[in-house]
């Protein structure tokens, strides 16, 4: 028999890191300064990605939809 996982653990294993806690929070930033809502089906792409040296200021961000977003990644 397996043994059952814990998945409140994981969670709060994983999503209660600081890491974790800042990068959420820098999220929840931009979203704000674009005026996305909860529940909006939007995302905010950065235009150049912080990987590459750009910043979180309104003007490298963008609302673009989930699926652009993700198939664009960090190019």
């Amino acid at each position: 028999m397996s043994k059952l996982r814990d998945y409140k653990k994981e969670y709060r294993d994983f999503h209660g890191k600081p890491e974790q806690i800042r990068r959420r929070a820098a999220r929840n930033k931009a979203r704000t300064l674009l005026g996305l809502k909860m529940g909006d089906g939007k995302e905010v792409d950065h235009k150049k990605p912080l990987s590459k040296g750009g910043g979180n200021g309104k003007k490298n961000l963008r609302p673009v939809s989930r699926r652009t977003n993700r198939k664009k990644g960090a190019k």
